[in-house]
C-alpha cells in the first residue's frame, strides 16, 4: 500500500514485521556507535547489572526503523520527520531476541502554511517474542496529501 496522509486514522494500530537481533550485529552496532561494555562482549555484559550481552538502544531504534521504512514508508508520500521524542527503553534487547513493531496513530492535522502535506503523530511501540514492551517512540512524520485541499 502506498500511504498517504489521507491514510492514517487516528486510533489505527499497524503491526510491521520483526527483526531478531544476532550477536554479530549487536557487537558490530556497539563497536561502531555505542562502545559500553555490556554492548561488546558476553563477560562485560554479564558483569554488568544486565547480567549478559544486550543490544544499543540505538541499535534497537534503527532495527526498527528499517522495519517502518521497508514496511510502510519507502513507497509512500512521507517527506521525512521534524524529530522524535520520549525514546524509552523498557527492557534490554538480547541476543536471539526478536522484535516487532506496531505504529499507533495518535494524531494527524493538515500544515497550516504548507496544506499540500499533513502532520502524522504516532508512537511506536517494539515488543519481544514473550510480548514484552522492550521501546516505545513518540514520532511526528510529514505525509503529503493525496488530494491536497479536499481536507476539512
Amino acid at each position: 500500500m502506498k500511504y498517504a496522509f489521507e491514510d492514517f486514522e487516528v486510533g489505527d494500530a499497524v503491526q510491521l514485521s520483526a527483526h531478531t537481533f544476532t550477536r554479530e550485529e549487536i557487537v558490530g552496532f556497539a563497536e561502531r556507535y555505542d562502545p559500553q561494555p555490556f554492548h561488546l562482549s558476553e563477560a562485560a555484559g554479564e558483569a554488568s547489572h544486565f547480567g549478559g550481552l544486550v543490544a544499543s538502544g540505538w541499535n534497537t531504534c534503527s532495527a526498527m526503523m528499517g522495519i517502518l521504512v521497508r514496511d510502510m514508508i519507502a513507497d509512500s508520500t512521507s517527506m521525512g520527520s521534524p524529530g522524535l521524542d520520549n525514546i524509552r527503553w523498557l527492557k534490554p534487547v538480547r541476543v536471539g531476541d526478536t522484535v516487532r513493531l506496531t505504529v499507533r496513530v495518535l494524531d494527524k492535522r493538515v500544515s497550516k502554511s504548507k496544506p499540500d502535506r499533513g502532520i502524522v503523530s504516532t508512537r511506536w511501540e517494539a515488543h519481544n517474542q514473550n510480548g514484552e514492551l522492550v521501546l516505545t517512540v513518540d514520532s511526528a512524520a510529514l505525509f503529503g496529501l493525496r488530494h491536497p485541499g479536499a481536507q476539512a
